[in-house]
């Protein structure tokens, strides 16, 4: 059987217990990056420019259209040079955060999953990010050029697989069978810590559920509430690790959030196909710049050590 026992009732007592500790969750992660911002000294926190910004609105407005914003947001900071390597991940998770969260409010609709497998899967992924951003946290800055350029070109497969309609189609399930869910229990949590050295969870997400036989639609929730809840868990940690560039993020967070708002309006009348080629080109380049720059950061670092 496809279906889920009281799909509605449980689905609707989840989805509301979800989005409230979601919207708690971004709560958290706004009164701790206050607090920091003001622990940084008498100077403050740079206001964002307008580059910081417009970085924000048209990531985020691609990553509602399904293409992604972390990839895309990395090779704008390494294009622009707007944020050290070491600070990358920190800075993308708190600045995204919220523009996620504002994401996931909107879009997750009323779609049949089983509840307590998307539960599950969602906390098997937020501990995955919240391990992952200790991690990612505390390492050199030849380890984090080498970890996202890795990580870039892992979004840059799924993208051309994607692109050349190699995507599983997937089945009609709306509940993993119990073999497949012990699978995608340890895949997400793999997911949760990718995140947070900027791996899109969508693309991967979409393909593994789908490859388990779950109708793809099914997969949304899941997908989108694991984002969510890690990009606002493991934000919090980079903010406290003090791994976070405060003028850029508040710029992607001024800009991502009406970048979402206003991708519902637009997103039935884009050139999806050109902008996913232009975006794939990017990536790649910014992948092959971080793996040259992590490279060259790691043979020099007996002798010059990891500063910029």
């Amino acid at each position: 059987m496809n279906g889920v026992a009281g799909p509605t009732v449980a689905m609707t007592l989840v989805r509301i217990l979800l989005l409230g500790t979601l919207a708690a969750s971004g709560l958290v992660l706004v009164v701790r990056c206050t607090k920091e911002m003001r622990s940084v000294g008498a100077r403050g926190v740079a206001a964002p420019t307008a580059v910081d910004v417009l970085i924000g609105f048209v990531t985020n407005f691609l990553d509602t259209l399904g293409i992604g914003s972390f990839a895309t947001t990395t090779a704008a900071f390494r294009i622009f040079r707007l944020v050290p390597d070491e600070l990358i991940p920190g800075t993308l998770i708190a600045g995204l955060a919220l523009p996620v969260v504002t994401e996931a409010l909107l879009f997750i609709s009323a779609v049949d999953v089983d509840p307590w497998q998307m539960t599950a899967l969602i906390v098997v992924c937020v501990i995955g990010g919240w391990i992952g951003a200790g991690i990612v946290a505390s390492l050199s800055r030849s380890a984090v050029q080498l970890g996202i350029g890795c990580a870039l070109l892992v979004a840059a497969v799924f993208m051309v697989l994607g692109m050349l309609g190699r995507v599983p189609g997937g089945g009609t399930a709306l509940a993993l069978t119990p073999w497949a869910f012990v699978l995608a229990l340890v895949i997400n949590f793999a997911l949760g810590a990718l995140l947070t050295l900027g791996v899109g969870n969508y693309a991967p997400s979409l393909v593994v559920f789908s490859f388990l036989g779950m109708d793809p639609k099914a997969a949304f929730p899941i997908m989108m509430g694991s984002g969510a809840f890690v990009a606002t868990i493991a934000g919090v940690r980079f903010v406290t690790a003090r791994r976070v560039h405060w003028r850029v993020a508040v710029g992607l967070t001024c800009g991502g959030i009406p970048g979402v708002v206003g991708a519902v309006w637009f997103v039935k009348s884009l050139p999806l196909a050109a902008l996913r080629l232009l975006v794939l080109i990017v990536v790649v380049y910014a992948s092959a710049t971080l793996l040259r720059a992590g490279i060259r950061t790691s043979a020099d670092l007996p002798f010059t050590g990891a500063s910029r």
